[in-house]
């Protein structure tokens, strides 16, 4: 299909089916630019599994390659709407990671080598099924830096959107034809999970509920893509390879677009920081389905298809995601009041000589740290520093009409509350709270 271009020369619709291969940040050209209201279709390779076991890869995932924005500069903010979601992957594998010692320095996800012949992340290649699968194309060793310590094999029925583990010989029988179950693109460069046939729970049932692990802007620095945030990224601090940098700069350069939060899935609104001139916004990681928090470590990842469109907020600056939910998504007590509650709280007010009461929108600010404490202070933190509200008062407003809600272990949250409409229209966003709850 065709991209778009409007009067300025900017795309209206922009296709993205290449991608960096691990890492995201400034040296990663960027395409378009995208005009501002334009729209982006891309499809992705699954994320976590596939890039872990394949060593040349120096990030944890394969996102696409970051998309500039017309008209977004340093201290603006991208809003992001995710318009469709599907996922084209008739099977996927994952699990509880071990790491395979002596084949890393530092970080297994971002500095793989063969132990054998001591190159740094080697060429690899799928010699049958099974953990043993990954050779080295230099000499010939098992090179996979990753074990399941424990693992399943899961297939889709897309018409249901119901899914399904499955046993050894299933298991065995999609490892043989892994990058087709996989639905990999034809530029996507991992290698297949599914060639680890590692099936140790078959028969678990799981409705899907895709959304997209891993979505944003570019960092300010070249990061490995899945350690753009504060839990991960922890282990680039004082690392022993190219990407070590200290908690400072790590702090200055994510834009936390790694978050596994499951509510960013279709019809939500993602807002980002814009850290790099152009924005590039890039995605990947889709999961076929996930509870709060990515308690094992890692879902189910797949490829799939995502059609987006962006919006360019002038003058906001902020340090992390904001995140409009669906409706169904937001915690109870942080939902709006419906015409029926309204009317019972304007006549409790009457009763108490109460009149003035709020109008209020759900917000929702990710925050990300070492581990889960620190990151809910992050996003208080990050939620009265955009707001202006005194942090005591986002103390209190999460707790009586809000929430905080594990997005994933070790150290990523969302923290969601009712907010003045005076203040969301203050920072730029009113609009798009009004829009997508109807107030």
């Amino acid at each position: 299909m065709t991209d778009k271009t409007n009067s300025s020369g900017a795309l209206d619709v922009l296709h993205v089916s290449t991608y960096t291969h691990g890492i995201i940040g400034p040296s990663q050209p960027m395409v378009g630019p995208l005009a501002d209201g334009g729209r982006i279709v891309a499809g992705t390779p699954p994320g976590c599994w596939g890039p872990m076991i394949t060593p040349a890869f120096q990030g944890g995932h394969e996102v696409t390659q970051p998309i500039a924005i017309e008209g977004a500069e340093v201290g603006d903010a991208v809003a992001i709407r995710i318009e469709r979601m599907r996922v084209t992957s008739i099977a996927t594998s994952s699990g509880v990671m071990q790491f395979v010692d002596g084949r890393y320095k530092g970080d297994p996800f971002v500095a793989k080598f063969c132990n054998a012949c001591g190159t740094e992340h080697p060429v690899s290649h799928i010699e049958g099924i099974g953990e043993h699968a990954v050779r080295c194309s230099h000499c010939g060793a098992e090179v996979n830096a990753f074990r399941f310590s424990h693992g399943y094999v899961i297939v889709f029925d897309q018409d249901s959107q119901m899914s399904l583990t499955v046993n050894q010989e299933v298991a065995d029988r999609l490892a043989g034809k892994a990058g087709l179950m996989s639905a990999l693109p034809e530029a996507a460069q991992q290698h297949s999970i599914l060639a680890l046939a590692r099936a140790d729970i078959p028969g678990v049932a799981a409705p899907m509920r895709p959304f997209l692990g891993n979505i944003g802007t570019t960092p300010a620095r070249d990061l490995p893509d899945s350690h753009n945030c504060a839990d991960f990224g922890q282990h680039l601090v004082g690392a022993p390879h190219r990407y070590g940098m200290s908690k400072e700069e790590l702090d200055a350069a994510r834009t936390d677009g790694h978050m596994d939060t499951n509510s960013v899935r279709e019809g939500a609104i993602l807002i980002c920081p814009v850290k790099v001139p152009g924005a590039g916004v890039y995605l990947g990681d889709m999961h076929a389905q996930q509870g709060n928090g990515e308690i094992a470590g890692h879902a189910t990842d797949v490829s799939g298809e995502t059609e987006l469109s962006v919006e360019v907020i002038k003058g906001l600056a902020i340090d992390g995601p904001i995140l409009l939910q669906n409706l169904d998504d937001l915690p109870p007590l942080a939902r709006p009041l419906t015409p029926e509650q309204r009317r019972q709280v304007q006549a409790l007010g009457e009763r108490w000589g109460q009149r003035e009461i709020e109008e209020t929108g759900p917000i929702t600010f990710i925050g990300s740290g070492p581990d889960l404490n620190a990151a809910v202070r992050n996003g208080l933190a990050r939620a009265a520093a955009v707001t202006g509200l005194p942090y005591d008062e986002v103390l209190n407003r999460a707790t009586i009409n809000g929430s905080i809600d594990i997005s994933r272990l070790p150290g990523t949250v969302r923290v969601t509350f009712l907010c003045p409409m005076p203040v969301l229209d203050r920072i730029g966003i009113g609009h798009l709270v009004r829009q997508k709850y109807q107030l």
